[in-house]
Order: structure tokens, then C-alpha cells, then sequence
């Protein structure tokens, strides 16, 4: 890929996004355009023909979508579902109608069945019922891996589709009616500490386990996978998608003392097991990117120890 190509980066402002811009950008990539929302709302069809049609990118990335935590994933569900399916399925189509050489969509681990044998392999697509509380997501990003495969089954489009496991890093939403458990948690501990609080009540039984990947290295997979991996290959492995992890995982009970650690909170945690636990185990099988040549570089504990500095440098 030429290093003026037109790149297209939907949801540029986003932790993840933004992550992957600056990962390009270090790589040496110049041309790049946005669709700064509100000013550009995807899930309209005009207004995602139009940018195609004025900007013409040679490459798009699919980092563009409404997400959130348990709580805000199991009260909006219909935003959920149809603001997602409409952001990719404008995108995927006119990438397809303005011929773009290549196109990468981010999905998400919840697309895979709540009962799924562990480590997860991309495989187990389709093979079960989905983890309730999250199913509307889930289903989008299901339908937007069949759309890009189907986009190349028809036209022999170079759309691939990879699967990151639970995120975290600078940038992230700490809004604690939407945001995922790491920036949830730092949130509450530097709020107890900060306010002397004899504990921090964290959702859940503490039980299940979770993998979690600092957003630098999912940017550094991605563009790793836009550089050398094609569609015909993706798909003549036998899968619709790769999956982007760690291969390791902990329990939410280990993680809340790791991060309690992290800020410095001398008090208590209490699980409130009133509150749902989700799946009680989500670990990504990542041999297929491990094979292609792909590892991620950034110890768990490191990657919290620079989000909860960003979070402190940004002002909370």
C-alpha cells in the first residue's frame, strides 16, 4: 500500500480509531480523511454517498460504531442494533460502489455463542445462542462480517473483518452509564481515593474472566493485517474474520485488584452479586494472527498503568 493512498478512517476520534491513526501515521501514511460526527452522521445513506463521492478513498477502516458496557448495552438494544447495522452497512456499501482497493471493519468478541468452548476460535461463529444482555450488539457485528464476506463471495470485493477482544487504553469512555469494565473501575477507584470512600462496589460476582488488550497493540494488529492480508486469503483459510487478542486472560475480581493497586485505594472491594456477570468466560484463540506473524507487545499491567496516567493527564 502506497504511503500517499487515500485512507478513509470512519470513527477517526474514537480510542480506537485514533489509535489506529497514530499507528499509521508513525508508519509514515500521509492522506488521510475523516467524518467528524455530528457534522457527518454514517448512519444516514446520503451523507455517507456524498462523503464517498467528494473525498473517492482508496482504503477504508470500519472503526465507527456505538458501543458501551453491560448496562448500556442491555437498556439501549434498539440503538444498539440499529445504529451499528446502519453505520456498516452504509459504509461496506458505497466501499463497494466507489471500488475500494481494500476495507477493514472491526467487529467485536460478543459476536461468538455465550456457551463457547475456551479458547475461542473463529470457528464457533453461528454454533450457539448469544450471551443476552449484549445480543443486539452482537448480532450487528455478525451481520457485518456476513456483509463483507458476502461483498466478496458476489463481487470479489477486498473486504476483510477482524474481532478484538475487550479493549481498554487512552481515550476511553469513562462515563459510568456506558463505559466497559477498565475505565469503569479506574473511575471509581481514583473517585473513592480521591474522596477518602471505605470501598468501591464493582458489578458482578467477581467470577468471570476476561481478556483485555491495550488499544496501541489492537492498532498495531490492524494495520498489520490491512498490510498483509487480502480477502482471498482470509477466506480460503475456512473463516469469515480473525480474531485480535492476548491469548490470556483473569478474573474481574483479579482485575479490580490490579487496578486498585494501580491508583493506590487502601479500602475495600465489594462484588454486587445482584448485578449480571455476563458470560462467565470470554478467551480468544489468537493462533491464526499469532501464525501470520503477530504478537502483541504490551503487558496487561503496563497498559493500565499508561491509561489511569492518561486519565489523570486529561482531567478525568
Amino acid at each position: 500500500m502506497d504511503k500517499t493512498a487515500k485512507i478513509f478512517i470512519a470513527g477517526h476520534d474514537g480510542m480506537v480509531g485514533s489509535a489506529i491513526l497514530r499507528n499509521l501515521r508513525a508508519r509514515g501514511y500521509s492522506s488521510f480523511v475523516f467524518s467528524p460526527f455530528p457534522e457527518y452522521d454514517l448512519t444516514n445513506q446520503k451523507v455517507v454517498y456524498d462523503f464517498f463521492d467528494k473525498e473517492r478513498p482508496e482504503y477504508v477502516i470500519d472503526a465507527a460504531a456505538k458501543v458501551g458496557g453491560i448496562l448500556a448495552n442491555n437498556v439501549h438494544r434498539a440503538q444498539f442494533l440499529y445504529e451499528n447495522m446502519m453505520i456498516q452497512n452504509n459504509l461496506i456499501h458505497f466501499a463497494h460502489e466507489f471500488a475500494v482497493k481494500k476495507f477493514l471493519f472491526l467487529g467485536s468478541s460478543c459476536i461468538y455463542p455465550r456457551e463457547s468452548a475456551q479458547p475461542i476460535k473463529e470457528e464457533y461463529l453461528l454454533t450457539g445462542l448469544l450471551e443476552p444482555t449484549n445480543e443486539p450488539y452482537a448480532i450487528a457485528k455478525i451481520s457485518g462480517i456476513k456483509m463483507c464476506e458476502s461483498y466478496y463471495r458476489q463481487y470479489g470485493s477486498n473486504f476483510i473483518s477482524v474481532m478484538p477482544t475487550n479493549l481498554f487504553g487512552p481515550g476511553d469512555n469513562y462515563d459510568l452509564n456506558s463505559s466497559h469494565v477498565i475505565p469503569a473501575l479506574i473511575r471509581k477507584f481514583h473517585e473513592a481515593k480521591i474522596g477518602s470512600l471505605p470501598f468501591v462496589e464493582v458489578w458482578g460476582s467477581g467470577n468471570p474472566r476476561r481478556e483485555f488488550l491495550f488499544v496501541e497493540d489492537m492498532a498495531d494488529a490492524c494495520v498489520f493485517l490491512f498490510q498483509n492480508l487480502d480477502a482471498t486469503e482470509l477466506y480460503a483459510s475456512g473463516v469469515t474474520h480473525l480474531n485480535i487478542g492476548t491469548g490470556e486472560d483473569l478474573s474481574i475480581r483479579d482485575l479490580a485488584e490490579l487496578i486498585q493497586e494501580i491508583v493506590n485505594f487502601d479500602g475495600q472491594i465489594k462484588f454486587d452479586s445482584s448485578k449480571p456477570d455476563g458470560m462467565s468466560r470470554k478467551l480468544l484463540d489468537v493462533s491464526r494472527l499469532n501464525d501470520l506473524g503477530w504478537k502483541n507487545q504490551t503487558t496487561l499491567e503496563k497498559g493500565l498503568e499508561m491509561t489511569y496516567q492518561a486519565f489523570l493527564n486529561n482531567g478525568n
